[in-house]
């Protein structure tokens, strides 16, 4: 069995998704189980990651945490090392398409983190100068790999659900604000100078979830909200919150579905999971979580009756049924990973590239100025060669 070497530039490592999802739980995890096997069954590759910030200090130590990782601070002489072949970002939305271009210049392969950009304009000159360049180019899209959206897909194309009518979709979670408890999440996600609001970044991860399992998505209104105003930075320092930390978007779908996803950062949890979809059909119903899925058919759908004067006596949510673990989900960033990589040396058809990143950019610009013009919006179709 021969091995490859793949040299990867990692902008942004230090970053939460950059080290948790992207370095330890890919990255780290395909090094550990000995590479990626490519097609002829024989040959694997290894990735080979140099670790890229502004933090000397927390570089040298994530770098030694991992493995005795390369790491610098000078981008500029990681992208000129044409030892690494490949550049990945998952640093702030607000440099993703400066650095990208950068990349692209220095004739490397693209693999980043969504947003692309923060326009549609920009996100689509970046694909037009990823191919002109002649770079393999790959965006995140780690939902499609979810255990419970591969499972709620198979449903889909087995026809379980008749005539699909409808979709909801209920992220989110309460946010801390970061002065009685540290936030979960980086205060720049909360201020719109920076590349923060929730439109931005989960009308991307719609658009590809939407388009994928049920169809394209041809309109949209949306309503955004900045519910809390102040929040308290990283150095307990509090700070205006200029971006929007909420957004109840609807969207219709080609063939007749109305889809609507309620986002948000100042939300408690009761449901199943952070995230859940219910899908609603003729002949059928189901429930995705990031991990389960369950199922209730026409056959079994009980029959309730309005009464608001009685304790309610049905249990709504005991007349679901699992459907089965029959198969072992790995983490959905790691698969996505190892597909791009196997991309880039076995070719073939990769789908997920930053064309798709343009139409996520797309959607959640729609959705701002539907917020902004109070008002449906139409999405037209994207042509790849524009």
């Amino acid at each position: 069995m021969s091995t490859k070497r793949l040299g990867l530039i990692m902008n942004g490592a230090t970053g939460r998704m950059g080290t948790n999802q992207h370095l330890i739980r890919s990255i780290k995890a395909i090094r550990q189980q000995g590479g990626v096997l490519l097609a002829d069954g024989v040959t694997r590759v290894m990735p080979d990651p140099v670790l890229v910030g502004r933090n000397a200090d927390r570089l040298a130590e994530l770098a030694r945490s991992h493995g005795d990782l390369r790491w610098t601070t000078d981008l500029d002489a990681a992208l000129a090392d044409k030892k690494d072949t490949l550049f990945f970002d998952s640093a702030t939305t607000q440099k993703r398409a400066e650095l990208i271009a950068k990349a692209i210049d220095a004739g490397k392969d693209i693999y980043c983190e969504k947003p692309v950009s923060v326009s549609l304009e920009s996100a689509m000159a970046l694909y037009r100068r990823a191919k002109a360049a002649g770079v393999r180019h790959g965006v995140v899209q780690d939902k499609l790999w979810l255990p419970g959206m591969l499972r709620l897909k198979r449903l889909v194309e087995s026809g379980f659900f008749g005539k699909i009518l409808s979709v909801r979709g209920e992220f989110g979670y309460w946010v801390f604000e970061g002065d009685w408890q540290a936030a979960q999440r980086p205060s720049w996600n909360y201020r719109a100078e920076d590349g923060g609001g929730i439109i931005l970044d989960m009308l991307c991860h719609w658009r590809y979830v939407l388009d994928n399992l049920f169809g394209p998505v041809t309109a949209i209104t949306c309503l955004g909200a900045t519910h809390i105003d102040q929040r308290v930075d990283e150095a307990g320092a509090p700070y205006p919150a200029t971006a929007d930390d909420a957004a109840y978007a609807t969207f219709e779908i080609d063939g007749g579905i109305v889809a609507h996803m309620n986002s948000s950062w100042c939300t408690r949890v009761r449901r199943d999971d952070l995230f859940t979809l219910q899908v609603d059909g003729t002949h059928g119903s189901a429930v995705a979580g990031l991990r389960e899925c369950l199922v209730q058919h026409r056959n079994t759908t009980p029959k309730p009756v309005w009464n608001p004067d009685l304790e309610q006596p049905m249990d709504f949510y005991g007349d679901w049924q699992k459907v089965p673990d029959n198969d072992v989900f790995e983490n959905a960033f790691k698969t996505q990973w190892e597909l791009f990589i196997r991309h880039l040396y076995d070719g073939g058809n990769f789908q997920w590239g930053l064309f798709e990143g343009a139409k996520g950019v797309q959607l959640a610009e729609l959705g701002l100025k539907s917020w902004r013009e109070r008002r449906w919006l139409d999405v037209p179709p994207l042509e790849a060669g524009t």
